[in-house]
């Protein structure tokens, strides 16, 4: 006895029997006429929390560790997500996002950057004090300034070690 074969007739009898098998492009006329969903797009909100939180964070980690080619690294980071921000949302609530963003941070990263350059800790716990500053001016800016962000003191990303490498 062939159990296969005896077990994929009655199952194929019952999918042809219910309808599941179709003809290529059965039921896709029914669909074709409903409007596809818009493509995601992140409220500025949540790119914040997701892109540009996260590297504010490593960055005065890495700057607090004097790991200056990670916090070089961050740094460009988080010029890339605050980027990716206001080409997502160019006006937000009315403000053009891109002006007020480089108004408030433009100076506080290149300061920020310098320290980097010249691997200076104290120089760069003042810039980045201030690139934080900047954080908050522009949140006051945006009508959310119940949105603090603050140096931070411990990471949040204990999976890893930002510390300079050893040679």
């Amino acid at each position: 006895m062939n159990w296969p074969s005896i077990a994929v007739i009655p199952l194929a009898a019952l999918i042809v029997a219910s309808g599941i098998v179709m003809a290529p492009g059965v039921g896709a006329a029914q669909n074709s006429s409903a409007p596809s969903p818009p493509p995601y797009r992140p409220g500025v909100g949540d790119l914040m929390t997701m892109t540009v939180q996260p590297r504010h964070i490593k960055l005065a980690l890495a700057g607090r560790q004097k790991n200056w080619s990670y916090a070089k690294y961050e740094l460009q980071q988080l010029k890339e997500a605050l980027d990716r921000v206001v080409r997502t949302w160019p006006k937000w609530k009315g403000l053009p996002l891109g002006g007020v963003v480089d108004a408030i941070s433009k100076g506080p990263i290149a300061a920020v950057s310098e320290a980097i350059a010249e691997q200076n800790a104290r120089r760069f716990a003042t810039a980045f004090a201030q690139l934080t500053e900047g954080c908050n001016a522009c949140h006051q800016a945006a009508n959310v300034g119940m949105v603090v962000i603050v140096v931070p003191e411990a990471s949040s990303f204990p999976n890893q070690d930002l510390r300079p490498a050893k040679p």
